[in-house]
């Protein structure tokens, strides 16, 4: 009879508790056992269990083949590396020893298992955060692109006519402040035309002053140089009548002088003609 080590399922729903069998390969899961080797709880957090090795043992020398779980449970146990020992033929206190170094170093091996799923915890949630943050990024470019074929596409829907008009008024406008810059600068002052004749006399003399200002000292006519000559000598010979006549006797007494010596030549005349 083909003998195997497995799990059998009791408890009720959503709360399985499992027993460690020895029953017959053609059994069912749940069927009749042969003999039981302990139990398993896998609700519990540290997923407790209990074997008998000794009987496990036995099981194993009869040639009962474990299951997947059942190995496992080996494993934890120490039980799995205890069957090898004895299959290498060692004696009970080689193996005795051998046990010893393996329950030493199964705490060293528990925290670097435990470690060992710490970091691939901590990979996958750097992971996960990186692919956030691509699938953000991503999006946000795909708004920007959105975004600048739509103004492309509004930019390229509007009527040429609308550019043309825009681009016109902005030449227009140029071409009236180079206009008006110029005349500010350049452009003569318009002069009104006169209405009357008298205001267009008084116009042309009023242009004839101007132009006499205006004109330079060598293009002014000969006469003119001529009676300033003249009347330069003329103001001095007043400024030296005037100086000679200071210390003379006013022009009043000199006439009454002249008339009486007249008179007394008239009368001497007349004597004269008497005798």
């Amino acid at each position: 009879m083909a003998t195997k080590i497995r799990l059998k399922r009791i408890g009720r729903r959503n709360r399985p508790f499992y027993r460690v069998v020895v029953m017959d390969s053609r059994n069912r899961r749940d069927g009749a056992a042969i003999e039981e080797l302990g139990w398993f709880n896998p609700i519990e957090a540290d997923k407790s269990y209990k074997l008998e090795e000794d009987r496990f043992l036995h099981w194993l020398k009869e040639g009962a083949q474990p299951s997947e779980a059942a190995h496992g449970l080996m494993k934890r146990s120490g039980l799995a590396h205890r069957w090898h020992l004895t299959q290498q033929g060692l004696d009970e206190k080689t193996i005795e020893k051998e046990m010893k170094k393996w329950a030493l170093t199964r705490e060293e091996t528990l925290k670097n298992r435990a470690e060992k799923v710490t970091k691939k915890a901590e990979k996958a949630e750097e992971k996960i955060k990186a692919e956030a943050e691509a699938a953000t990024a991503a999006e946000a470019a795909v708004e920007e692109a959105a975004a600048a074929t739509e103004e492309a596409d509004a930019k390229e829907d509007a009527p040429a006519e609308v550019e043309d008009i825009k681009a016109e008024e902005s030449s227009g406008e140029e071409k009236e402040e180079v206009a008006a810059e110029e005349t500010a600068v350049e452009a003569p002052v318009e002069e009104a035309e006169p209405e009357t004749e008298a205001e267009a006399e008084a116009e042309a003399e009023t242009e004839k002053s101007k132009d006499s200002e205006e004109a330079p000292a060598e293009d002014a006519p000969a006469e003119v140089e001529d009676i300033k000559a003249e009347e330069t000598p003329a103001e001095e010979k007043e400024e030296v009548v005037a100086e000679e006549t200071d210390g003379e006797v006013p022009a009043e007494e000199e006439t009454s002088d002249v008339v009486e010596d007249a008179v007394e030549n008239d009368e001497k005349d007349e004597k004269s003609e008497d005798k």
